[in-house]
């Protein structure tokens, strides 16, 4: 198939073909984490943050490619999750740099855009490392640069990036020796393969939904469908502010019924679902299609299905309505307030943590703001910058408080207007631990220096269940098994949760240790909390044991050394 330039037309169907792929194939990437942990959550990631984009082209009516890239990367931007949704969103940044005054891209310009999207992308991390995505793009990209060298046809470039991705993707286990100890390739380098992979199926005419693509059960199609549902109707929005005020869900039963007009085809169906509103979701097997859309017509997107088999289930709900409910309800409970603006602070710091005890406890420490977010649900880059400017302070500093959101925070703190620092706690503990510098009076700087000083005197503990079987560290880690993890290392394994967190701390001590803070999540009690501090003072009585409810999701045991 020989195609001379990309237009507008194939460069919106690409995004949408890369957004669907992603989001099939989300749980298999997420599988690829390294650590056997229940929050590998690059699938997830990248496939929000791409999801982001495709929205932001959707909403471009430009016809020049360059603008549509523009929107790509400003959505990217904005819904970047995770460290893998920011080099994702980081490397259309560097295509959209390249391609910003293109009407539409030949061969060179596609070739020349992915070369720029490497040199961003390596750009963006402070130490970049091979065996990553970063290889990936980087060898995808110099194959199209070699192959437009000697043709015209953007196909030809395309075939090339794809092809020299694949191979760069099972290079990455000889260049990330942690990859081969566990026997996986890089889960960020796979989706970037995927969204080239997407790319190239549309230049080359091929069906977008491949066989081997993850579909979404019942369980998961829900869940997504809940999420999307949940973000749009909880926000402080204005009910007239709403674009598409209904949320309507179908389920077609493909082929069946009596108003059946056509034949079952993917991009078919969701072309036309697309042009009807936003946050779309399409999965289907052989049997069944479902659909979760925001629109302003909901009776077309039950009749469009219609075409296609009978609905075996419509739902649809009035989100400018339910969002004056909760207007209402808030107002009710909304206690009195002074008709006196509240004067912004010097410095506030805002967090990111999982768990009612442990807002708490960060808010009662002098947190301003708490994101719900971390493992298993990092929050965007737009989520970030929305919590900086509720802070309401001159200067802002945030508290990841986990490493798979530095690269977001950072990213926030470039698109913000308020002075903001990032001071880079790993886990909740140094978290909790950085606040004890902080001084809501002090500058900037100075609430930076102290509280990031402050990380290197806290150790992380984390106690939580192998979702598989591997091999790590000279571990052999069976599924089902408890893992006790210190600063990001797999310390010990074990069946019993109480001492396998007693053998975690031990791991832990050393002679200047003199406080211990343990933190009992949503899958324990206090009983077994108490049962691990008894332990601990049976290691060294003289120590200092602190127990606080956390709430958290994943881990049963958050527990810091000082």
């Amino acid at each position: 198939m020989k195609v001379s330039k990309i237009t507008n037309v194939e460069f919106t169907a690409m995004v949408q073909a890369a957004a669907n792929k992603l989001n099939n194939n989300a749980e298999f990437i997420n599988s690829l984490n390294v650590f056997p942990v229940p929050d590998g959550d690059t699938g997830t990631n990248m496939s929000l943050s791409l999801s982001s984009g495709e929205k932001y082209v959707n909403q471009d009516v430009s016809v020049k490619v360059g603008d549509l890239a523009n929107s790509l990367a400003k959505g990217l931007l904005m819904g970047a999750r995770g460290n893998s949704g920011v080099i994702l969103s980081q490397i259309f940044r560097g295509f959209s740099k390249s391609t910003s005054e293109k009407e539409a891209l030949g061969a060179q310009d596609l070739a020349d855009a992915f070369i720029s999207a490497t040199e961003t992308a390596y750009k963006s991390v402070m130490k970049p490392t091979e065996g990553t995505i970063l290889t990936v793009v980087r060898m995808a990209a110099q194959a199209g640069k070699e192959t437009a060298a000697a043709t015209d046809d953007v196909v030809a470039v395309m075939d090339a990036i794809y092809q020299n991705a694949q191979i760069a993707l099972k290079k990455t286990p000889e260049l990330l020796p942690v990859l081969k100890q566990v026997g996986v390739v890089d889960s960020g380098g796979q989706g970037l393969t995927f969204v080239l992979e997407a790319f190239d199926d549309i230049l080359n005419g091929r069906t977008v939904a491949s066989e081997d693509s993850h579909q979404p059960n019942d369980a998961e199609m829900t869940e997504m469908i809940d999420a999307a549902h949940h973000q749009s109707v909880q926000s402080k929005l204005n009910p007239d502010d709403i674009v598409y005020g209904y949320c309507t869900e179908i389920m077609v039963r493909i082929g069946r019924g009596k108003q059946v007009d056509q034949d079952f085809d993917y991009e078919t169906f969701y072309d036309y679902l697309a042009n009807l509103g936003d946050s779309l979701l399409v999965v289907n097997d052989e049997e069944i299609v479902k659909v979760h859309v925001h629109t302003e017509h909901p009776g077309k997107v039950i009749a469009w299905g219609q075409e296609f088999g009978d609905l075996a289930k419509v739902k649809v709900d009035n989100m400018r309505l339910q969002q004056e409910t909760i207007i209402e309800q808030d107002e009710e409970n909304m206690p009195a307030v002074s008709s006196e603006p509240e004067q912004p602070k010097t410095t506030a710091v805002v967090a990111v943590a999982s768990g009612e005890g442990i807002t708490k406890l960060l808010k009662s420490m002098g947190v301003s703001e708490v994101l719900s977010g971390g493992q298993t649900m990092n929050p965007s880059t737009e989520d970030i910058v929305n919590l900086i400017k509720q802070a309401n302070a001159e200067n802002v500093i945030v508290l990841p408080d986990n490493k798979n959101i530095f690269l977001a925070a950072e990213q926030a703190a470039e698109v913000v207007d308020i002075p903001t620092a990032i001071v880079h706690s790993t886990s909740v503990s140094q978290g909790i631990t950085a606040m004890l510098g902080y001084n809501p009076e002090g500058s900037l700087t100075e609430n930076e220096e102290m509280m990031a000083a402050n990380l290197a005197t806290v150790k992380s503990g984390q106690v939580t269940t192998a979702v598989r079987d591997t091999s790590l560290n000279d571990l052999e880690i069976k599924k089902g098994q408890l893992m006790g993890i210190v600063d990001g290392k797999i310390a010990v394994i074990g069946t019993d949760l109480v001492q396998t967190s007693i053998d975690m701390v031990a791991k832990m001590l050393d002679e200047d240790s003199e406080a211990i803070t343990i933190l009992w999540g949503n899958d324990t009690d206090e009983d077994h909390a108490q049962q691990v501090a008894d332990g601990i003072l049976n290691l060294d009585d003289e120590l200092e044991v602190e127990i606080h409810e956390g709430d958290q999701p994943v881990y049963p045991f958050l527990i810091s050394v000082e």
